[in-house]
């Protein structure tokens, strides 16, 4: 399962920069390939959280994930109404996890005691926030959702690397 995790966190943070490139493109034409890695990523949460009997916030939000990607692939056509429901799926997405990464780096600093806790403290802040203004400026969230999409996946991906090799080690 480490070994997942490691693969998979290094497929989100190559996406990531393929994200960077072109993220207009990335909010108009790779739908499929975000639905399928948040697909994923939900599976692989509820694998996890199977595996190690912890069925917290992190469960939950894999259960959501699954069910968003599920929903996402039967509606793909209604190409006006997908893209406005994903500026606010996305929107309520980024806020929920936001909330997990806060809680995450509670967990990771009472459990390593390190300064790693910061980064996804922050992050998640960020997080929250970048939902919030989506909600009350979907104009500006549709154009720059790429950008949040590459930043969020290269976030994702890096965290995904160092769970895989903290649960090796």
């Amino acid at each position: 399962m480490t070994v997942l995790f490691i693969i998979f966190g290094v497929l989100l943070i190559m996406s990531g920069i393929s994200f960077l490139v072109s993220p207009l493109l990335t909010f108009l034409s790779y739908g499929y390939f975000i639905i399928i890695l948040v697909l994923v990523y939900g599976i692989l949460g509820i694998i996890n959280a199977i595996r190690f009997k912890r069925f917290g916030l992190n469960f939950v939000f894999s259960i959501l994930s699954v069910i968003f990607g599920i929903a996402a692939m039967f509606y793909p056509d209604l190409s006006m109404v997908t893209d406005t429901v994903l500026v606010y799926a996305a929107a309520i997405w980024f806020m929920l996890m936001g909330i997990v990464q806060i809680v995450t780096s509670i967990k990771i600093t009472k459990k390593l005691g390190t300064g790693v806790w910061v980064f996804q403290l922050i992050l998640g802040i960020l997080s929250i926030i970048i939902g919030i203004v989506a909600c009350f400026q979907p104009i500006i969230m549709a154009g720059s959702i790429g950008i949040f999409i590459a930043i969020y996946f290269i976030d994702t991906g890096i965290t995904m690397i160092s769970v895989g090799i903290a649960a090796r080690g």
